[in-house]
């Protein structure tokens, strides 16, 4: 894939180390390609306001800055030489209205699924033994004491099952669950089986907690909606660390203010939530701002994700991760 184009990665070339030579050019140095250099020149373009690349017009890789501002996915217009895009995120619906065809789309596979897993069993965790409700007794000076509801001994079902459901199921693999993993494909996995989609409606009313993977893709649009829902036994927890979209808002705030279910939601719709939004008042609801992917283990993974995407585009081998073609 080497040519004369060139390449915008959101991260220093510093921070990218080592860069292929065919990329940086003689000796490896600089950003211009170096004097000699005869690769694709590399521009550092974050997202960030102040000045950008003017050399959008011979980009070929673009590499989105780990950001939903619409901005950066505006300058896939004036990159006729397009040939590649790389995103940060393991989702992409936002990327495919700017996409143009023939343009190869790779995603974020590998970059999110610690650090979402992780706030995915930590939500679950909070959720049932009440944990904001103790941060609230300590600012005011409350002893909380009580029985709460455990994990051990849940139905625990994950819907969706990429790469993210599969880094959720092994960390819950020591809490004495009962995990039900359902897919659009139903397969063997790595931890037992997976079950299709259309098993949900059976499923559904002996889970007591769901965990919600799945991306969002118009078949999942609104797949948590009130009959879905209304299938769920009484005290179920909905986790969702997917997209807001995925869940139908109206219809889980009826079942929250009813007290049936809880929900734990690090992904609302709309998103940002609202100051005033019911949501963020109702009972049994604890949110986070989409921050499953926003942790210390974001930056190593992005990094080497990128170096090896700049290895195999320098080598002229397919990259990994493609999405859309």
């Amino acid at each position: 894939m080497v040519s004369d184009g060139r390449i915008w990665v959101p991260y220093s070339l510093e921070q990218l180390a080592p860069i292929p030579a065919a990329l940086s050019g003689e000796g490896g140095e600089g950003s211009d390609g170096g004097a000699g250099g005869t690769g694709p020149r590399i521009d550092v373009y974050d997202g960030a306001d102040g000045p950008i690349p003017d050399t959008a017009a011979q980009v070929e890789l673009y590499v989105l800055p780990y950001t939903f501002a619409p901005h950066t996915l505006e300058r896939i217009a004036d990159m006729p030489r397009l040939r590649m895009i790389q995103t940060l995120t393991a989702g992409y619906e936002h990327v495919l209205p700017y996409l143009p065809p023939g343009v190869l789309l790779c995603n974020g596979r590998g970059i999110h699924e610690t650090s979402t897993a992780e706030l995915a069993l930590a939500l679950t965790l909070a959720a049932l033994r009440d944990i904001p409700g103790f941060v609230r007794g300590q600012d005011a000076g409350e002893w909380r004491a009580g029985f709460y509801p455990a994990l051990a001994d849940k139905r625990v079902l994950i819907l969706g099952y990429g790469a993210i459901g599969e880094a959720v199921d092994r960390r819950l693999q020591g809490f004495e669950v009962d995990v039900v993993r359902v897919a659009r494909t139903p397969r063997d996995g790595v931890h037992g089986p997976v079950r299709a989609m259309s098993e949900l409606p059976d499923l559904l009313p002996h889970t007591d907690v769901i965990i919600l993977t799945v991306p969002l893709t118009e078949d999942t649009r609104g797949l948590v909606d009130a009959d879905f829902l209304v299938r769920l036994p009484d005290g179920a927890l909905v986790v969702n660390v997917a997209r807001g979209p995925v869940v139908d808002t109206e219809a889980l705030l009826a079942e929250v203010r009813s007290g049936r279910l809880r929900a734990a939601l690090d992904v609302t719709d709309p998103e940002p939530l609202p100051a005033d939004h019911p949501l963020r008042f109702a009972p049994g609801v604890l949110i986070s701002p989409h921050v499953g992917g926003s942790s210390s283990a974001f930056l190593p993974r992005a990094l080497r994700l990128i170096r090896g995407q700049l290895e195999r585009w320098s080598e002229g081998v397919t990259p990994v991760n493609i999405v859309r073609r």
